[in-house]
């Protein structure tokens, strides 16, 4: 007997769900595996395990493991920028808010991290959520100049690089918090986060 149009349309419905499942399952697992091993260094089977696929279906969900990454870092980097607003008058507060994040997600600074490592110009070139953004801010950052809010003699390029900088200085100095864990007068995050705050609050202090 002949299908109906609509039990058709069912499945082709349902169909359409169980891809963009598999799809899902498939960039959660190799959010886990490029942070854990990098872009060399990680395995489409074991994505392909962890996403309970086949590498078949990875492969055509994505062309290689290169345009995966490439896939889930501007997913990350959208979800950064999303995170991490910046106020250009409250500089110190927006590297708490770095520091927040990255102390959250230990796993988003690797990810980032081997991209840059592994790609060099390549990555950077690709990841225009983040060009874009860095355009945004440096246009923040102008406009805190010129209505006497943030110092003007700083190129604002170098203030969001400091700033950015700082704000990583634990995430990517893990032996020194492996230290500071043991030898720290204060040893919580709370004082590591508030040394940050004040070393830009220095640098770049809030308008009375």
């Amino acid at each position: 007997m002949p299908r109906s149009a609509d039990s058709e349309a069912v499945d082709s419905q349902n169909e359409g769900g169980a891809s963009d499942s598999t799809r899902q399952r498939i960039v959660a697992a190799a959010k886990e595996e490029f942070a854990e091993y990098g872009i060399a260094g990680a395995r489409v089977d074991r994505i392909a395990k962890q996403a309970r696929t086949s590498k078949e279906r990875v492969y055509a969900h994505f062309s290689g493991k290169q345009a995966l990454y490439a896939h889930v870092a501007e997913r990350e980097l959208t979800t950064l920028v999303e995170a991490t607003k910046m106020d250009a008058a409250d500089l110190p507060g927006y590297c708490g808010i770095l520091f927040d994040h990255f102390t959250a997600r230990p796993d988003h600074y690797r990810l980032i991290t081997w991209g840059r490592l592994e790609l060099g110009q390549s990555a950077v070139d690709a990841t225009s959520t983040m060009q874009a953004t860095i355009v945004r801010k440096l246009d923040q950052l102008r406009d805190a100049q010129r209505i006497g809010l943030l110092d003007p003699a700083w190129d604002p390029v170098d203030v969001l690089a400091l700033v950015n900088q700082m704000a990583l200085t634990w995430a990517g100095q893990p032996e020194i918090a492996a230290a500071a864990a043991d030898h720290a007068a204060d040893r919580s995050i709370a004082a590591r986060r508030a040394a940050l705050v004040a070393a830009v609050e220095r640098l770049f202090p809030r308008p009375a």
